[in-house]
């Protein structure tokens, strides 16, 4: 079992709302086992992008400004 930070849990939500867009336009009745290769590609990049993008956002916004 993996323990999550904070962070990385808020990551995750992100990324299921980037991933629900994506399966809107796959459709959701399609069984994981009748997806394309090309299907499985594009659930697999989105997740990690999307993942990968709101850490750094997550980053960014937990930056302190240097006071000089």
């Amino acid at each position: 079992m993996v323990d999550l930070t904070e962070e990385e849990r808020a990551a995750i939500t992100a990324t299921m709302k980037r991933m629900a867009l994506l399966m809107d336009e796959i459709g959701w009745g399609t069984s994981l086992a009748n997806l394309s290769e090309a299907q499985v590609r594009s659930l697999i990049e989105e997740a990690v992008e999307g993942f990968r993008e709101a850490m750094s956002d997550i980053a960014k916004a937990n930056q302190l400004e240097v006071p000089f």
